[in-house]
């Protein structure tokens, strides 16, 4: 069963998928994250000619969120035209895990929506700290 927070996240994750611009592959995409301080901040996928150069919803919705001054969220809604819904991208998942140590994610299509969490889908992030060893 939703609750109101999740279905406002879920609207607005919709309503930034109208605003995609996928001109290659048609797959439009729209993300909304609720930070630690309560807003949502929203994003879609913008594709570009150069593939590469493409950004995923997710990643335009983390920007906004740094842009505005907010670090960290809390769940993250992804709405895509396909059912059963999409996870986000390996790319999407490690950059979410830099500004969250876990999260709800909620996956929506036009008639499915299922749930999980950042740390079910990415359980062995890269860490900086890792990689780095005991070395400096």
């Amino acid at each position: 069963m939703s609750s109101p927070s999740q279905d406002a996240l879920i609207a607005a994750a919709r309503s930034a998928r109208m605003h995609a611009y996928a001109p290659y592959s048609g797959f439009r995409v729209g993300a909304a994250l609720r930070s630690a301080s309560g807003v949502i901040y929203t994003g879609c996928n913008i594709e570009n000619a150069s593939y590469g150069a493409t950004v995923c919803a997710e990643r335009v919705a983390i920007a906004s969120m740094v842009a505005n001054g907010d670090s960290q969220w809390t769940h993250l809604a992804v709405f895509t035209d396909v059912d059963p819904p999409v996870n986000p991208c390996g790319l999407c998942l490690q950059v979410l895990v830099e500004f969250a140590a876990d999260g709800e994610i909620f996956l929506a299509g036009p008639s499915n929506v299922t749930s999980s969490t950042l740390h079910a889908l990415l359980p062995s992030p890269f860490a900086f700290d890792s990689a780095r060893g005991s070395s400096p």
